[in-house]
């Protein structure tokens, strides 16, 4: 399979499903992917990120080489947000490495935070900051008081993933 063809014929799940049953496991395959990702055409780079995602939550090690360049995606103000959201996707899945922690989180903070972000983003990203300081209370007080300021407008989908991360009711009149 070629899978820059395979992107350029239908975005649909039928292809991305052909992509990540063809990628398996294969650290070269899944390369040839990654560099789609990471390239600098709009439309491959927006098609890569669904198989790309799918590829990391079935087999997170292959993501092991390429973790700080997808996190560096995350911190460019000029991608698509398809690369955002399954970038905030696919790290819900990953362990992050300590060194990559707090660059992560704060990162993530910063998502949750802009009201200019996607939905899936924002909650995405609320998942992948929780993760990072489930054992450290200070760290999910922090992220529950970016939640809390954004009772009076948040989503339906924000308020569902705050009250699954924090483990408390999320009431927009408070």
């Amino acid at each position: 399979m070629n899978i820059r063809e395979a992107l350029a014929s239908e975005h649909s799940i039928q292809t991305t499903n052909a992509i990540v049953e063809y990628i398996g496991t294969d650290a070269a395959r899944f390369k040839e992917l990654v560099d789609i990702f990471l390239g600098n055409e709009y439309r491959p780079t927006q098609r890569s990120a669904w198989p790309l995602s799918y590829c990391i939550q079935l087999h997170p090690e292959l993501v092991k080489p390429y973790l700080s360049k997808f996190i560096a995606q995350l911190e460019r103000d000029d991608v698509h947000d398809a690369v955002k959201r399954n970038v905030s996707r696919l790290l819900q899945y990953v362990e992050i490495p300590e060194k990559l922690k707090g660059r992560v989180f704060d990162l993530c903070l910063k998502l949750v935070d802009d009201p200019n972000e996607p939905a899936a983003v924002r909650v995405f990203a609320m998942t992948v900051a929780e993760r990072i300081g489930h054992n450290q209370p200070e760290l999910v007080a922090e992220l529950g008081l970016i939640v809390d300021k954004h009772s009076d407008t948040a989503t339906t989908a924000f308020r569902k993933r705050a009250e699954i991360v924090l483990g408390r009711r999320f009431d927009p009149r408070t």
